[in-house]
């Protein structure tokens, strides 16, 4: 082979190397994607009365200025 050739199947082997860790990659996602109504329920944390009726949200400060920067009102 020529030195072109050797170069075309160097290129060649890179990009079905890539090819085939994108397909690996990508196969493996949803399987260590851990969905919430599949957790055990031993290991599901608990949730009392007085943390179902807190309040969650506050305006504070980062989120006055985001509503502040994009005029909206509250």
């Amino acid at each position: 082979m020529s030195g072109k050739d050797d170069k075309i199947a160097e290129r060649r082997g890179f990009l079905r190397t890539l090819g085939i860790g994108a397909a690996a990659a990508a196969a493996a996602a949803p399987a260590a994607a851990q969905r919430a109504d599949q957790v055990p329920a031993g290991q599901a944390r608990k949730e009392n009365e007085a943390d179902r009726l807190k309040a969650r949200y506050r305006v504070t400060e980062d989120v006055a200025a985001f509503y502040r920067t994009n005029r909206y009102e509250y």
